[in-house]
């Protein structure tokens, strides 16, 4: 059949045409396959991190549209009202553009905020509030600022510039050594002198991974308990955490509490009873004990071979 359909070419349009066309179809069938193969191969030369970064940016190229959905869904006047809103209730810990702030994390990173659909997680989190992260509940606002929050929010995230820096993922943070940090844990650190691996420590590593045990390690805050107080009310510090003061009288006596108040001219604590009390400096000796001052000294100690080497330890604490 296709001797017969050739032969019938030939007869109608000259055998040069026909070759013409058959050399054609030829060379763009031969460049299709170069172009496979050449695809081909550079994706087997890629590292695999290049190939994660590539999937990565590949399924943020596939999420931007439905962002841009979302936000343009909300008016202009909803979004100015939603951020007048954030600015007085919640930019002292998520930041005035809510790119994260002095304790909050940053929403426009939030993989909260990106499941997030019409405010049916964001809504419940503003609401309920997370008491164990140290976010109180905004149960008293109404349906309408919730919406307008929520749309700020949104609009926030879509319109965040491209190129921010992705998060931190935790294999970013593999690159020390488990054993020289242990080594280093129980000597030159002095690591082990407050804090035990079958104590404070046991499984950490499974509650806090990658950038959040880091900070932890590096920036350690005041520890919170995770269970509400029985009145309902924001979690209790741990005494771990909490400075204390310890203040001689002129007359020798003696007064420890914790640190409620100090500058050049004043020392404050609240004693024992709940009592607050307060001296002028110059006529009381004093000594302030903060558990976390370690932390802050290991800071100007630290190499990054030992902070990645100490973090790679402590996520062998499971």
């Amino acid at each position: 059949m296709i001797s017969s359909l050739f032969h019938s070419l030939c007869a109608r349009h000259g055998l040069g045409l026909v070759l013409v066309c058959i050399a054609a179809h030829c060379y763009a069938q031969s460049s299709k396959d170069q172009d496979l193969a050449a695809s081909t191969s550079a994706a087997k030369r890629s590292t695999p991190l290049e190939q994660k970064q590539a999937a990565q940016d590949r399924s943020q190229a596939a999420q931007a549209p439905s962002q841009s959905a979302n936000s343009s869904l909300y008016p202009p006047e909803q979004v100015q009202a939603g951020k007048t809103l954030f600015v007085a209730q919640c930019s002292f810990c998520h930041g005035r553009d809510a790119g994260g702030g002095e304790s909050g994390p940053d929403l426009m990173a939030s993989a909260l905020v990106g499941q997030d659909v019409h405010g049916e997680k964001i809504g419940t989190v503003i609401q309920n509030g997370r008491p164990s992260k140290g976010m109180p509940a905004f149960d008293h606002i109404d349906e309408q600022q919730l919406a307008a929050l929520v749309a700020f929010i949104h609009d926030r995230k879509a319109k965040a510039k491209e190129g921010r820096r992705r998060t931190v993922d935790v294999a970013d943070l593999q690159t020390g050594n488990a054993e020289a940090g242990m080594r280093y844990f129980n000597g030159a650190g002095g690591c082990a002198k407050c804090h035990s691996t079958s104590g404070d420590l046991a499984g950490i590593a499974g509650k806090f991974q990658g950038l959040d045990l880091l900070k932890r390690m590096l920036y350690r805050e005041r520890e919170r308990t995770s269970e509400s107080t029985p009145d309902g009310g924001s979690p209790a510090e741990s005494t771990k955490a909490i400075q204390t003061a310890t203040v001689t009288l002129p007359s020798g006596e003696t007064v420890t509490g914790k640190l409620a108040y100090h500058d050049e001219f004043t020392i404050g604590i609240t004693d024992p009873s709940g009592w607050y009390r307060s001296w002028p400096v110059t006529r009381v000796t004093f000594t302030v004990t903060n558990p976390l001052e370690a932390h802050i000294e290991q800071l100007g100690k630290y190499t990054d071979e030992d902070m990645h080497n100490v973090l790679a330890y402590l996520q062998t604490l499971r």
